[in-house]
């Protein structure tokens, strides 16, 4: 019952995509449209501004969440594993991070892609996301409690860290990695702010977030076309999340089997 509400909002979007200008702004409530508006989805892939900011946002969002996820594991386990002095003055610094708002960093963030010339590039939107605080956190609390009988027995076999992290301790990390990957995915796709700022005129940095955006101007208000492009966008979001869950059940069961 509760996967039902939450799917009213989906239903509704699909619907409206798919309503007349005159069913949208009706005040009667119709169940389905009477005459679906499938002509939006030819009309839409026609303008190629959509497939660069698809394109944009899929390249954006793969690269940043698994670098992210990539470069958060590693710092994770080397605050627990390595020995280091630095370790826990690292580990100190990552939560004052997690409580510094992430609204003061823009203007910073900003400065320095600016400064390096990224403006309008796929690297202006990528490289200030990479470190996330939250998720070096999340793997550091999750590798306190990982098994070192694991880790003694690569050790004996001649493993060293990086080779007993990449060979023994991510593949064990699989089914967490997969839920922050799901949250990165979303949070990047969705990402609205920043690609705004730093997209500025090149089709380069354009993604569909700030393409949904030119649907709704001062003089104009093309809801179906804005709910069109918003849920043809959905799909790649739905097939990420979709591959992830698979994938951490899939691998789930082959260890019960």
């Amino acid at each position: 019952m509760l996967a039902l509400i939450f799917l009213i909002p989906f239903y509704a979007m699909v619907k409206t995509a798919l309503s007349t200008n005159e069913e949208i702004y009706s005040q009667d409530f119709v169940f389905w449209p009477s005459d679906p508006q499938w002509r939006r989805i030819p009309e839409l892939f026609a303008d190629p501004r959509y497939l660069d900011a698809l394109m944009n946002s899929a390249i954006m969002a793969v690269v940043s969440t698994s670098l992210s996820i990539l470069i958060a594991s590693l710092a994770g386990y080397a605050l627990v594993r390595i020995p280091n002095r630095a370790a826990k003055p690292m580990f100190t610094l990552v939560i004052v991070v997690l409580l510094v708002p992430a609204t003061t960093a823009f203007v910073p963030n900003f400065i320095i892609v600016a400064s390096l010339g990224w403006i309008g590039t796929p690297q202006g939107l990528i490289v200030p996301g990479l470190f996330s605080a939250f998720n070096v956190f999340l793997f550091r609390q999750f590798y306190v409690n990982f098994p070192r009988e694991i880790e003694e027995a690569a050790y004996i076999d001649g493993a060293g860290f990086f080779r007993t992290f990449f060979r023994v301790v991510f593949p064990n990390t699989l089914p967490f990695a997969s839920a922050l990957t799901v949250l990165g995915l979303i949070g990047s796709w969705n990402a609205f702010l920043w690609p705004l700022v730093v997209a500025g005129d090149g089709q380069n940095a354009m993604t569909v977030q700030i393409y949904l955006s030119s649907f709704l101007t001062a003089q104009t208000f093309d809801y179906g076309g804005l709910f069109m492009a918003a849920t043809v966008s959905l799909i790649p979001v739905l097939c990420w999340c979709s591959s992830c869950s698979s994938a951490t059940w899939w691998r789930a069961s082959r260890r019960r089997a």
